[in-house]
């Protein structure tokens, strides 16, 4: 009988999720000329590692949305990497805890140079009233920049995954804070 009346339930209220986002040809159009710059820049594909400094996981799940088919970063040359040995970006979310920032260093010595480091969202980059309320304290290191050197900071709360991908692709392309040319390039 409960099972009836879920169904009865879900009938009558319908979808509630919301609509897609449209498509962005600006995006499709230039898929090209991207993928060709990241080739030219790496001569491979470029390898990202992922580091949650202390989030709340709203940043993460723009990171996912990268990976469906929408936005389609691995058709553009952009991988995501387990190790920080194997990477050419660290990806960075949330400010920094006390508890995270020696791993956080950590995986900045092990990824090898050249490296670039994005900042993800106002909580990593110190900026806007959220990272304003994580500065320096007895829990929180504050903005990443207060552990380790940052390259580009994608600002939002979170950002939306074009922003993230333009700010990806800003830091591999020379367009971020320190250019840096790979050695295979």
């Amino acid at each position: 009988m409960a099972t009836h009346l879920i169904l009865q339930k879900i009938f009558k209220t319908g979808i509630v999720s919301e609509a897609p986002p449209a498509a962005d040809l600006s995006l499709r159009t230039r898929e090209q000329e991207l993928h060709e710059e990241i080739l030219k820049v790496f001569g491979q594909a470029v390898a990202i590692r992922h580091v949650d400094a202390g989030s709340c996981n709203g940043c993460e799940l723009e990171i996912h949305a990268l990976g469906g088919p929408h936005y389609n970063i691995e058709g553009l040359g952009v991988k995501f990497a387990a190790s920080p040995r194997h990477v050419d970006v660290l990806l960075v979310t949330g400010p920094v805890s006390r508890n995270l920032e020696t791993a956080l260093k950590r995986t900045y010595d092990a990824t090898p140079e050249p490296k670039w480091v994005v900042a993800m969202g106002d909580c990593a980059g110190g900026c806007g009233s959220v990272g304003a309320m994580f500065g320096p304290n007895y829990a929180s290191c504050g903005k990443i920049a207060n552990v380790i050197p940052v390259d580009v900071e994608v600002p939002g709360c979170p950002p939306t995954p074009a922003a993230l991908l333009a700010g990806i692709l800003a830091a591999v392309s020379g367009a971020g804070a320190s250019a840096k040319k790979h050695p295979s390039a």
